[in-house]
């Protein structure tokens, strides 16, 4: 990674950060619901982790923003209801994800950072391919293949044990005698690049479609009703880690290896115990010169702490294990033409521009579109209106050479010759524009400022926090946009949202221009006759179009096939009524609200029983947000979060006091002096300035959810602005009144601290701050960054300041280190 990355984050305010984070945010949670929600992903997988990575760089510099919005975990996809549900005992999580070398040693520093470890202390790490397939979790008891399921969603996967019983890579029945009596293996199902020929020869020959990828052709292997069908196709095996264990046969990660080829199962010979960074570099390079000789598909390497007591303490983020890493390999690439530049209307009005490319391969799949993200992107402009080369994802900050002037042409035109990039099975990247193939005549492309759906007035909304336009334009026609509409209910039907079987883009498309569905509500008030003649309609109609093109007459429906389209509407309408009761995060995820993805509808669900009591903490957060002088003071350069709290706390204790005199705030350094006085030009004017953030504090309904790491103050301003409008207010509630929300069961084994909200203060002695909040987490508990009335614990150090004192006022109960340490022992 190259140091402008870092540099390009470091130099943002805590308003630009909070801007960008929420942007992000967005972009993100797109994504997740055009990969996941409806397998249409319109960007690579390179692109997807550059924009993590760019918002967990943000993160890492604010801490405060950590968790906000769309930053939360996200793994995988929900299990298909062809399959029977497996519910993980231990979560299968996805990895963090690393392109450059730098971020190697970032990665074992930040081991360091979090154990506390001295810098002498050799960190051992094992590296393994990263196999490019199907991860399987194999649950043996008492030697015996017992269960078998995929990922899924991390949490639930499919039961596919039957399938996997064909594979005979994988042993029925483990051998040796230390195999503990409950065994499960995670690993890696994958096809040979001879078997994959093999499998798309049979294909051929029997007049099926040809699989895309090994990958692919290993994914529909195993996911077969079938198993004779995954029989007939040579999947094989590798494992590498392990689930739930009654007794782990091994104290490191290389000895579990070890074991588990004892035990009879396969397990990848180019795995290597590496003590430095050097090492673990050496071994990708090996690896990587090798990957075309290997007979199957790797896509990078995996390191991994070795110890597994100290993989235990490192423990997870949101969506990955600390202890682990996954270092790509660099894209593919290939050269084509845009033949055309196109823009799709998004579920929220966003105005997306799609290069159409001149299909080419890459990397052995044709591709034929590429995203380029918004107005700025298709421009050459950055986020901060800085020229860079088109085609450059400008979230990550790459830069594939010097920046370059508009007048040179760095923006991107119908026509361009472009370098295309492809990091996985999806759209590829436009990287660069070669602008010695420019034809003479191109033309730059001019963003459309009306909706190509509706004619209504496209936007740039002014963002107030960081004074510049926001980067996605947007149409203005609102619930009057075809577009809008469309996606919105496409979102709501979709798989991770409401899964109304049956209901995809093309139902839902008749239903809305037939006028029979505008808002969620009106699904559930179909009846059988007016959807029969949306549906018919729509056939005959196209029929008319078939035959006119064919200049034969329109087919006319048979009794039997008028028997199955009768059939087939009931069938939407029995989806219809076994979804009249849901849970209560997939009714908020389907609502569609900005920075809500599926990890914040979850933490929603968590700390709301129902819809109205959401929209009563929503109200009630509403009505004590936060003003514009407590923003503004956070938002200062060098200032932040956590001094503005610092300097609160001191105007309160002393109504008349020199808030920049030394000794009066805590940890005030030189640099905020500078921002505060030249913010507000002299010590009386920043006294003036703290006491209006004083008066403008937002009060507990407010901070319940703002400080809430898993919602954060973005979110909780975006619910806030949709439950603001009347009109998603009725929709929501003329929605209620035809569904209902589940009771949310109770956890099998309830954590210690579930639901109780603790904050740490002052110095921490004998853990790290990362590793107590980790360790709070795991238990349950969510951990604040402020005191308020909902705090149930704090827990304070030696130079505990203004939150403790917080405690007092609010009558929490506040605990030494070592009583916190004795709380968790005793957990």
């Amino acid at each position: 990674m190259p140091a402008s990355t870092d540099a390009a984050v470091e130099t943002l305010t805590a308003e630009e950060a909070a801007a960008a984070h929420a942007a992000l945010s967005a972009v993100i949670a797109e994504h997740d619901r055009r990969y996941h929600g409806e397998d249409a992903p319109t960007i690579s997988d390179a692109e997807y982790d550059a924009l993590r990575r760019r918002l967990e760089r943000i993160e890492a510099q604010f801490p405060d923003l950590a968790g906000t919005g769309a930053a939360s975990a996200r793994v995988g996809a929900k299990a298909s209801e062809k399959f029977a549900k497996v519910r993980h005992a231990v979560p299968m999580l996805s990895l963090g994800n690393a392109f450059a070398d730098e971020e190697i040693g970032e990665f074992v520093e930040r081991v360091r950072r979090f154990l506390g470890l001295p810098p002498e202390e050799p960190v051992a790490v094992t590296a393994e391919p990263k196999i490019d397939g199907l991860s399987l979790s194999l649950r043996y008891e008492g030697g015996r293949l017992v269960t078998a399921a995929t990922r899924g969603d991390g949490e639930v996967g499919e039961d596919v044990t039957a399938n996997v019983r064909t594979i005979r890579d994988i042993p029925g029945t483990l051998s040796g005698d230390d195999v503990p009596e409950v065994c499960e293996v995670r690993g890696e199902a994958y096809l040979s690049h001879a078997d994959f020929a093999a499998v798309n020869a049979r294909q051929e020959a029997a007049g099926k479609p040809l699989f895309a990828n090994p990958r692919n052709a290993a994914a529909g292997s195993l996911r077969q009703l079938d198993p004779a069908i995954t029989a007939s196709r040579p999947l094989r095996f590798f494992a590498y880690a392990a689930g739930e264990m009654s007794a782990l046969p091994a104290a490191s990660q290389s000895e579990l290896i070890a074991a588990f080829a004892r035990f009879g199962l396969p397990v990848n010979p180019r795995t290597r115990r590496c003590l430095s960074v050097e090492e673990m570099l050496a071994h990708y390079r090996a690896i990587e010169a090798e990957r075309a000789d290997l007979g199957y598909d790797i896509d990078g390497v995996v390191y991994k702490i070795d110890d597994l007591a100290l993989q235990k303490r490192l423990g997870f983020v949101a969506r990955a294990p600390r202890w682990a890493l996954a270092h790509k390999f660099p894209a593919q690439r290939a050269v084509t033409v845009v033949e055309d530049i196109e823009i799709n209307v998004g579920r929220t009005g966003s105005l997306n521009p799609l290069a159409r490319l001149r299909p080419v391969t890459v990397g052995g799949v044709v591709v034929s579109n590429a995203t380029l993200h918004n107005e700025d992107y298709v421009r050459g402009l950055g986020p901060e209106g800085e020229v860079i080369r088109s085609g450059i994802d400008i979230w990550d900050g790459f830069r594939l050479r010097d920046d370059v002037d508009l007048s040179q042409g760095a923006d991107v035109r119908v026509g361009d010759t472009v370098v295309v990039l492809r990091a996985g099975d999806v759209i590829p990247k436009v990287a660069d524009v070669v602008l010695e193939r420019r034809p003479a005549d191109a033309k730059p492309y001019v963003f459309p400022e009306t909706c190509p759906a509706c004619g209504s007035h496209a936007v740039r909304s002014f963002n107030a926090r960081t004074g510049k336009l926001d980067a996605v334009r947007r149409c203005t026609g609102g619930l009057i946009c075809p577009a809008q509409g469309q996606e919105r209910l496409k979102h709501f039907v979709s798989r991770n949202a409401f899964d109304l079987e049956g209901f995809g883009e093309t139902v839902v498309a008749v239903l809305f221009e037939a006028g029979l569905v505008r808002q969620p509500a009106d699904l559930f008030r179909l009846g059988f006759e007016p959807l029969k003649a949306a549906i018919v309609a729509r056939r005959q109609a196209l029929s008319a179009e078939r035959a006119a093109a064919a200049g034969k007459a329109p087919e006319v429906k048979k009794k039997g096939k008028k028997d199955d389209e009768d059939k087939a509407i009931r069938n939407l309408l029995d989806a219809l009524e076994a979804r009249r009761t849901i849970p209560l995060n997939r009714l908020i995820f389907a609502l569609g609200i900005e920075q809500v993805g599926e990890a914040t509808a979850k933490a929603l669900a968590k700390r709301f029983p129902d819809m109205p009591a959401l929209i009563e903490g929503v109200r009630a957060a509403a009505a004590c947000q936060p003003g514009p002088d407590w923003i503004a003071l956070a938002g200062l350069n060098r200032v932040g979060a956590g001094t503005r709290d610092r300097l609160l706390a001191a105007a309160a204790a002393d109504p008349a006091a020199d808030l920049l005199a030394e000794g009066v705030v805590a940890r005030l350094s030189a640099h905020q002096r500078e921002a505060l006085l030249e913010a507000y030009g002299d010590a009386a004017g920043v006294r003036a300035a703290v006491d209006r953030a004083r008066l403008q504090e937002p009060g507990d309904a407010y901070r319940h959810l703002a400080d809430d790491g898993e919602i954060g103050a973005v979110t909780t301003d975006s619910l806030i602005q949709f439950f603001a409008e009347a009109h998603n207010v009725a929709a929501v509630e003329a929605l209620m009144e035809e569904v209902s929300t589940q009771e949310r069961a109770a956890p099998a084994a309830a954590a210690a601290f579930d639901g109780k909200t603790v904050v740490f203060t002052g110095t921490l002695e004998r853990m790290t701050r990362s590793e107590a909040k980790a360790t709070a987490e795991r238990l349950g508990a969510k951990v604040s960054g402020s005191v308020s009335g909902k705090t149930d614990l704090v827990v304070a150090g030696p130079g505990a300041g203004s939150k403790l004192k917080d405690a007092e006022k609010h009558g929490v109960r506040v605990v030494s280190e070592e009583e916190w340490l004795a709380m968790v022992q005793a957990a």
